[in-house]
């Protein structure tokens, strides 16, 4: 009997122990499943934002203005414990009905004829044996009279400038002396020798390309329309030489005064060049722009072409720079020598928080930390709005009172989501932004003229960035170069309210003619802010 009763407790053990190994793999299965099942739904939470935020680029407006309902700027009011809030003692003013009316809706694009564009008058009168009453036979007199105005486009003229230049002689020294001399006129240089290229046609080429966005085979096409053969490689020759010969010494000149300033910005873009050594075509490069702030009258905005996105690049064309650098969270940035403090942009923030709002189901924005995010950075913009007209010593006193205080509730906020919120997921990305950029973020504390954002280099940018949607690329990084060197002077221009035309023709006149090379003075008087009066004049 005891053995019986043995080998049944052995069986019941062994039993027991394979059921506890088959529930522990259950169990194990079962966690691996729930971790999985909880991956995918993460996933596919991701998958959903992208999504979104896919179709909203596709189809929805690219502004980041906010718009909140009268619910939501209560709770956010709150949030930042405005004086609307506190002031609760305070009786609300007495409602009063008034009568309904109704108004006109105002337009809103103000079409108007400038004062100062030449008129040509039409009248439309009878003649004179026509001016009989139909009545009584008398002579009909002008009793009053209306009046249309029409706006007439006049296209482009193209004409042909003869240069004669005349020789003089002596006709008494060609009788009677052995030395006749002979006195030529003088002739300004030409832009191109050997060329029929005049200041204007070069001129018009270069604004057509740089400031209309119109690609060469465009405007060759335009030329044949009007009879005139003239090529795009012809053309190309003609920009890379005025740029290289006239365009470059400025260029120079402005890069020296620029890295003399103490608050600059600089952003880049990408850039497709077609023949470029050592890279597969297709390869992306580089074009870097730096700028000068709003703490000066004459703007500086240069581009700089360069092969790849390496950190180098801004650290060799700020080598001779000290002082303050808006940028982006770009890491190539952060790398400067330490005579350059680069300074964060709220702007990039703002945008993650703003793209983060679109991924999301528009029923759940409200009140969600995403919104309360974006609403942080619209608070510090909305007080440097108030400063804007203060002084540079007020400006940083008023930030380190106001700005200061809300940047701290904001990081704290920030750090305390930031443990909470899926890494991968937009809500995650913004507040890792923060995080990491924080030191670069507050730094626009430090001095009066520093700015919020790096949204003056992204405006300057912008033109680059709408003409190669048009042109698509650069054949060679020759022409690349020259491209930057031509959008640097045509920006400054813009930059300083001069007409890029008239100032391009007022450059190609001159600049043959003096030396830009040797004498400072003589390159000097071809800078934007020196141009004369009729280059910020309306072409007529």
């Amino acid at each position: 009997m005891p053995i019986f009763l043995d080998i049944s407790v052995f069986l019941w053990y062994n039993r027991s122990m394979k059921n506890a190994d088959v529930n522990d793999k259950l169990i194990n299965e079962n966690t691996t499943l729930r971790n999985r099942v909880t991956e995918l739904e993460t996933l596919v939470t991701y998958y959903e934002e992208q999504f979104r935020l896919a179709q909203h680029r596709r189809f929805g407006a690219s502004s980041e203005k906010s718009v909140y309902d009268n619910a939501q700027l209560h709770m956010l009011d709150e949030v930042f414990n405005e004086a609307e809030v506190s002031a609760s003692d305070v009786p609300e003013p007495e409602l009063v009905e008034i009568e309904k009316h109704y108004r006109k809706r105002r337009r809103l694009i103000g079409d108007k004829l400038p004062d100062d564009l030449p008129v040509d008058v039409v009248e439309h009168t009878l003649p004179e044996d026509e001016r009989v009453c139909p009545e009584c036979k008398g002579t009909l007199h002008a009793m009053g009279r209306e009046t249309r105005r029409e706006l007439v486009i006049v296209p482009a003229q193209v004409k042909i400038r003869e240069h004669i230049r005349y020789t003089y002689s002596c006709r008494r020294c060609e009788n009677e002396n052995v030395i006749v001399p002979i006195i030529k006129a003088d002739v300004p240089v030409p832009v191109i020798k050997g060329s029929f290229a005049s200041p204007e046609a070069i001129a018009h080429i270069m604004t057509q390309k740089f400031v209309m966005a119109v690609p060469l085979y465009r405007q060759e096409q335009e030329w044949h329309r009007q009879g005139i053969q003239l090529s795009r490689q012809t053309m190309s020759n003609w920009l890379i030489r005025c740029a290289e010969d006239y365009l470059t010494p400025i260029y120079e000149r402005m890069k020296a005064l620029l890295l003399k300033r103490e608050v600059l910005h600089g952003d880049e873009t990408t850039l497709r060049v077609i023949n470029e050594q050592g890279k597969e075509t297709g390869g992306k490069s580089y074009m870097w722009l730096y700028r000068t702030s709003g703490d000066t009258e004459k703007h500086i905005v240069l581009y700089d072409y360069r092969p790849d996105r390496r950190a180098a690049h801004p650290k060799d064309f700020l080598a001779d720079f000290n002082g303050y650098l808006h940028a982006d969270g770009y890491d190539g940035y952060h790398s400067l020598p330490e005579g350059i403090t680069v300074v964060g942009c709220w702007a990039h923030l703002r945008r993650k928080f703003d793209e983060a709002l679109k991924s999301m189901p528009e029923p759940s924005r409200n009140g969600s930390d995403t919104m309360r995010g974006k609403r942080y950075c619209d608070k510090l913009f909305e007080l440097e709005k108030t400063f804007a007209g203060l002084s540079y010593e007020d400006r940083y006193e008023r930030r380190l009172e106001k700005s200061e205080p809300l940047m701290d509730q904001f990081f704290a906020w920030a750090d305390k989501v930031g443990r909470e919120a899926a890494p991968k997921g937009a809500l995650g990305k913004a507040v890792y932004y923060a995080a990491s950029q924080r030191v670069y973020l507050e730094r626009y504390l430090l001095d009066g003229k520093l700015e919020i954002s790096n949204n003056r280099a992204e405006r300057s940018i912008k033109p680059f960035v709408i003409g190669r949607k048009n042109w698509l690329f650069s054949n060679t990084a020759k022409g690349a170069k020259a491209s930057a060197v031509i959008y640097s002077i045509i920006e400054t221009a813009k930059e300083n309210g001069v007409n890029p035309f008239a100032y391009l023709v007022y450059i190609f006149n001159n600049a043959p003619n003096i030396d830009i090379h040797g004498d400072a003075d003589a390159l000097d008087s071809l800078l934007p802010w020196a141009a004369p009066d009729s280059c910020r004049e309306r072409i007529q």
